[in-house]
């Protein structure tokens, strides 16, 4: 959350000046005066990169600066030393000034200058860094891109490409609007409850909302319990801001209604125009041109038993080359979603501006209309259907040997649910899978075991999560929430699709073709340390060093598996993860443990994987559907956008099995729970309930009698005055004393006494209390709840 009392300079304490050129879209500005072919100093390279976001990787680094041979590998020790001196820190592939904003921001406009211009700060913005600095919005068409530019107002939500201001009167950047991806942000949503007298109340959804009065002249119409959007009319020094209805969202009462809370909050497209329907109603069946037939390969589906949409198929041999002995060949069909959306058309607008499928409990909001998600698209059992397959061929070692890519014209041989398949390979067949067993299925199981083999030596970061399901009654509440089994027919198909895309990034590098890449970096060294002297408490070392694989933290895993803090080094292991995000510059997938990955599985529901089809079907030559040179031009844009599109969806999936389960849970409030410590802060701590997959607070404030102090290293709150205190993973009891369903929110009390804490974490309470006899004012008073 951004906070705004002041403007903040950057890390020297000025202003940008001008001192280079950020990129094509930004001003002219004096060059920097670069010596071509010199190894450049500290202070020059620090200045280049606070100037050139978009050139501060360090392969363009070194083509800055013309180096070469021997001085290619002193930048590289330099770029090392200043990162670990802080002077730099990596975002993605780049290096970036500590406190300086990356080149792709996304910002909330929250005010105007003197000039009228718009004036907009970063969305999320790290407390110990200050004050969010300030950033001048233009509002012009982009160079390479057709259409009308993006146009936003006071109070939207963008994304935006960042620039160095050239003004040193001014802001200290300067924005060219991406996206606008959310609606005024002055505007908030509630449940409209009727006042005597007329009017009303808004009873906020947000868990940090705050209730308003709806005077009667301003309620639009809004009836009880109506979900509705409202602007601040007016704030008062004293009682409730006074609001206005700008629009009734529907009844909060009728099916369906938390998710559309989290569907009108995140500003998630659920609609499709007219035209969008239109174009997609007109879609004729795919012709054969450019295709080769594969409608006799017995190529099945394996999904959810509940699956709409089947996008990918799978099949396996033996390879019968003399040259691989006990290799296998595995077929991967995807869907040719390519063939229907081409780019520009009314259909692919609208997935961009969606950028991905959303899944709630209770319904889905498709990327793509019914008509080619769920028909067209839909690799249908005994039903002529276009794809892109991929063939690969795997050693008897598991090893990737060769692939090659078709465009075709497959008939699914049989659609299969995950739990149907791996009953069949567990000896108890039904009548479709019997006759499919020893020619389809057992092939398929013997290669995932061959695959399994390359895996095992890749040595991917595993961190068994258990993922939980939210089963639902007819009218739309909770029924139950289950774990559903991990089987083998699950990482059977996971593990090819992870290889097709693997072969889909290799195709198109290999073709020089420009692409979006999913890529994940590795963590940073402040969330290494975080976590290496979290580590240390349990005896668990953690090697030093930027040069982290994933089969480091596979170890740390090894050494915590079957002991009490095995579940907790698993939440920490999984909070020092970086999010994987779409590029289109390759770092490689950190927790896959590849260097070439790319989306290319899920055409249906995620636009990356369209932009990849199309990028194979025009570097291939497979005819109608290929990418173009606009959307090449523009993958930088489109990477950022369905990133931000993936984040959205996530949190709306999030908010609404919150409020779902704090809906499940309101009518037992005062009954006791098991829960386990999930999360340790200065404020209090969060438990989550494994049986139902939510998770509340307990503030600090009711924990007791005794002074707790939070203590990071060991992710502890522990008593000063008895040694007592709670740590992540702790399994506790608590009891439920407050549900706010509309909110997600779920507050406990404490029930179980803390436990003994660590010798470390007294030898910690010390050292706290000798920091904090140097700031007490008055002997024997104690500080705040909370401040440590």
């Amino acid at each position: 959350m951004s906070r705004i009392p002041r403007e903040r300079t950057n890390p020297a304490g000025k202003r940008p000046g001008k001192i280079g050129r950020a990129g094509k879209d930004a001003p002219a500005v004096e060059p920097l005066n670069i010596v071509h072919g010199a190894l450049p100093s500290r202070e020059v390279i620090l200045r280049f990169i606070a100037d050139h976001p978009q050139k501060a990787s360090k392969r363009e680094l070194a083509k800055a600066f013309g180096l070469k041979g021997d001085n290619r590998v002193e930048l590289k020790h330099m770029l090392q030393e200043l990162e670990q001196e802080g002077m730099l820190q990596k975002n993605r592939k780049s290096l970036i000034r500590p406190g300086a904003l990356p080149p792709v921001t996304v910002l909330d406009i929250t005010t105007r200058d003197k000039d009228g211009d718009l004036i907009g700060r970063p969305a999320e913005w790290p407390e110990d860094q200050g004050v969010a600095p300030a950033v001048a919005i233009r509002q012009q068409s982009p160079a390479g891109r057709k259409g009308k530019a993006p146009v936003a107002g006071l109070g939207d939500r963008i994304l935006a490409k960042i620039f160095p201001a050239v003004d040193r009167g001014g802001p200290a950047y300067t924005a060219r609007i991406i996206k606008v991806i959310d609606r005024r942000r002055g505007a908030s949503m509630g449940v409209f409850r009727t006042a005597p007298g007329g009017g009303g109340r808004l009873l906020p959804i947000e868990r940090r909302g705050e209730e308003m009065v709806i005077d009667p002249e301003f309620t639009g119409g809004a009836t009880d319990g109506d979900l509705v959007e409202v602007e601040i009319a007016r704030l008062g020094r004293f009682g409730l801001p006074r609001a206005k209805v700008l629009s009734v969202v529907g009844s909060v009462g009728s099916e369906k209604a938390i998710s559309m809370i989290a569907i009108h909050a995140h500003g998630i497209p659920h609609v499709f125009p007219p035209a969008v329907i239109a174009e997609a109603e007109a879609a004729k069946p795919a012709s054969m041109s450019h295709r080769e037939d594969w409608r006799d390969v017995p190529l099945i589906t394996i999904d959810p038993a509940d699956a709409k949409d089947h996008d990918d198929a799978v099949y396996a041999e033996l390879d019968p080359s003399p040259d691989n002995p006990g290799g296998v060949v595995v077929t991967v069909a995807i869907a040719d979603v390519s063939w229907y959306v081409r780019p520009n058309s009314p259909l692919d607008r609208e997935a961009l501006k969606r950028g991905n499928s959303v899944y709630f409990p209770d319904r889905v909001v498709p990327m793509l209309p019914e008509r080619i998600s769920n028909d067209l698209c839909s690799l249908k059992e005994g039903v002529d259907r276009p794809a892109l397959a991929v063939r690969m061929s795997f050693s008897g070692e598991g090893r990737k040997i060769g692939h090659i890519f078709h465009r075709i014209m497959m008939k699914s041989a049989a659609k299969l649910s995950y739990q149907q398949a791996q009953a069949a390979i567990d000896g108890k067949p039904d009548d479709q899978t019997g006759p499919m067993l020893e020619p389809i299925l057992k092939p398929l199981w013997h290669a995932y075991e061959v695959m399994k083999r390359g895996r095992d030596r890749r040595q991917p970061l595993e961190l068994d999560m258990p993922e939980r399901k939210i089963l639902l009654k007819s009218n739309g509440t909770v029924d139950r929430v289950v774990v559903p089994p991990r089987l083998d027919a699950h990482k059977l198909i996971e593990e090819m699709m992870i290889q097709a895309n693997v072969c889909a990034a290799e195709t198109l590098e290999k073709k020089r073709q420009p692409l979006i890449y999913r890529i994940h970096d590795g963590p940073t060294l402040a969330k290494q340390e975080i976590l290496r002297e979290f580590l240390a408490t349990l005896g668990i070392s953690l090697a030093k060093g930027g040069n982290m694989r994933a089969n480091n933290f596979n170890g740390i895993l090894a050494k915590a598996d079957g002991t009490p803090h095995q579940t907790m080094v698993s939440e920490m292991v999984l909070r020092s993860q970086s999010q994987a995000i779409y590029g289109p510059e390759n770092i490689g997938h950190f927790g896959l443990n590849l260097m070439k990955y790319a989306h290319f599985t899920s055409p249906i529901r995620r636009y990356a994987d369209l932009i990849v089809h199309r990028a194979l079907v025009g570097s291939l030559g497979f005819g109608e559907g290929g990418i173009t040179p606009d959307e090449e031009a523009a993958l930088d844009d489109i990477a950022a956008e369905i990133s931000t599109f993936e984040r959205r969806a996530m949190a709306a999936e999030r908010e609404t099995v919150d409020r779902l389960i704090a809906h499940h849970l309101s009518g037992r409030v005062g009954e006791e729970f098991a829960g386990r410590v999930s999360g340790v802060t200065k404020s209090g701590l969060f438990v989550s309930l494994p049986d139902y997959g939510a998770d509340g607070f307990v503030p600090i404030s009711t924990l007791g009698s005794d002074y707790f102090i939070y203590d990071e290293a060991h992710q502890a709150l522990s008593g000063e005055r008895t040694g007592l205190g709670y740590r992540l993973g702790d399994s506790v009891t608590v009891k439920l004393a407050e549900a706010i369903p509309l909110a997600g929110a779920l507050r406990f009390e404490m029930i179980s006494e803390g436990r003994e804490m660590p010798a470390a974490v007294r030898s910690f309470h010390k050292a706290g209390r000798r920091d904090r006899g140097q700031v007490r004012k008055k002997p024997g008073t104690r500080p705040p709840r909370g401040r440590h």
